[in-house]
């Protein structure tokens, strides 16, 4: 069987991460489940473990980009053909990842992004953000020559060459979108799969109304920086031939 895991960041998920991880052994048994304890403050890391699945302990919060390339790193290093990375607030649903599963299997992506808007409409939190996502969406279609509806979506399957680049550079500050434009300037590929997503189980975002419109101008601002940032040749797909 092709080794696959699921990476789940999280950062005091408690009220969230032990009914997460029962649907994923309900919905997807048999894949791997990593989860990251980002530094958490609250239960999260002891509630995983009663879960029996693997746990790493980050001591501080290094949030959610260096979070996520810790498990692709921790993944890549140990075999995993394949990446699941769902988020650990339950707005990803663990029955919707057998689709991102079929469509990695057509073997036409090194990406594919679990989108919102690919299909019929699902969850979003505000207008505001809804709008946001939808300018940043042209935006980044534009930079990468490619169309992508949904730019924020942590809902990701990679595989084992894209899991390599990522495990070794990987952007920490807008990390989805970012992740993106770079992957696609070192020649790999992404396609949408439609999903649904839900609310969030517990708490809220970090990210208010207005600090959504200043996100997206900082995500605009990085990705023009990223267009003149220098390519290591070294993790670009054509170059990644031993990876297999």
């Amino acid at each position: 069987m092709t080794r696959k895991a699921i990476i789940i960041p999280a950062f005091n998920e408690e009220e969230s991460i032990g009914c997460l991880l029962d649907e994923l052994a309900r919905d997807v048994p048999g894949i791997d489940v990593i989860v990251i304890n980002d530094g958490s403050r609250d239960s999260t890391a002891v509630l995983a473990k009663r879960k029996h699945v693997t746990v790493l302990d980050i001591p501080c919060n290094l949030g959610v980009g260096g979070a996520v390339q810790a498990g692709f790193r921790f993944a890549y290093d140990r075999g995993y053909r394949y990446v699941i990375r769902i988020d650990g607030d339950g707005q990803h649903p663990p029955v919707e990842i057998p689709r991102l599963i079929a469509a990695m299997a057509k073997g036409d992506a090194d990406l594919v992004i679990g989108s919102r808007f690919a299909g019929k409409r699902s969850y979003v939190s505000t207008l505001i953000r809804f709008l946001g996502i939808k300018i940043l969406a042209v935006f980044l279609s534009h930079i990468c020559k490619s169309r992508i509806t949904d730019p924020t979506s942590g809902f990701w399957m990679v595989n084992r060459k894209l899991l390599y680049y990522f495990a070794h550079d990987y952007p920490t500050e807008y990390p989805e979108p970012e992740a993106i434009a770079l992957l696609r300037r070192y020649g790999f590929s992404f396609k949408e799969e439609p999903v649904n997503f839900r609310p969030r189980r517990a708490g809220r975002s970090s990210i208010g109304a207005w600090g959504t419109v200043y996100y997206m101008m900082k995500v605009g601002l990085a990705l023009l920086v990223d267009r003149i940032r220098p390519i290591d040749s070294r993790f670009r797909k054509d170059n990644l031939g031993h990876i297999s």
